[in-house]
């Protein structure tokens, strides 16, 4: 490909000489320089192919990088069966034990918190399920600080939501979600509440 470049441009090089040969636009002088006029488009070709080459490098670099850094996550709230979560008297970490994809093993389904491996800008959804009469409220907390909530309510038949959020993570931090005092989740085999995440790109 980068020889392809070079010809490619001493062709217009060429034709360019040739077209001012036609126009009279050239005297004997200018056409004995024009060996010298091509070594120096040969010299300025190698230099911007040296740049392309530095260039590539960086990219492949990039790459590496970021094959390393694959993180990702989702969890459903049961392992198996059925039932309800809550209500509690006091606000209440949930461990989401049914691991579907945990990609570079940052989330601990014993726990239920997520905890950055390397500082990066993080996405994170939740959702809520339940059963009327009983809300379902839960938040994800970023280090202890409450970041988005997710809340449904209606007096009867199912109900269901979810919300997203973005954060950046320092290496350590911690992702987890809570469910709110006194309120409810049910949750199957089908997976109606789950908690996930993902790295988006890495940071310095």
């Amino acid at each position: 490909m980068k020889a392809l470049v070079c010809i490619l441009l001493l062709l217009e090089t060429f034709v360019f000489v040739v077209q001012q040969q036609v126009d009279g636009g050239l005297n004997e002088n200018e056409i004995a320089d024009i060996p010298t006029a091509v070594r120096e488009l040969r010299e300025e070709m190698k230099k911007k192919n040296e740049e392309i080459s530095h260039l590539s490098s960086q990219v492949e670099e990039l790459r590496k990088e970021n094959r390393g850094g694959e993180i990702a996550f989702s969890a459903g709230l049961l392992e198996s069966g059925s039932g309800y979560i809550g209500p509690f008297t006091t606000d209440f970490t949930l461990t989401y034990k049914k691991v579907i994809t945990n990609i570079g093993n940052a989330y601990n389904p014993i726990t239920g918190i997520f905890t950055a491996p390397q500082k990066g800008a993080y996405m994170f959804r939740v959702s809520a399920f339940g059963n009327g009469g009983t809300a379902a409220t839960v938040f994800i907390v970023k280090n202890g600080q409450q970041m988005v909530i997710v809340h449904v309510n209606q007096p009867q038949y199912d109900l269901s939501s979810s919300n997203g959020v973005a954060l950046i993570l320092e290496v350590g931090d911690v992702v987890y979600v809570r469910l709110v005092a006194g309120r409810r989740l049910f949750d199957n085999e089908n997976n109606h509440n789950t908690f996930s995440g993902y790295l988006l790109f890495p940071l310095r």
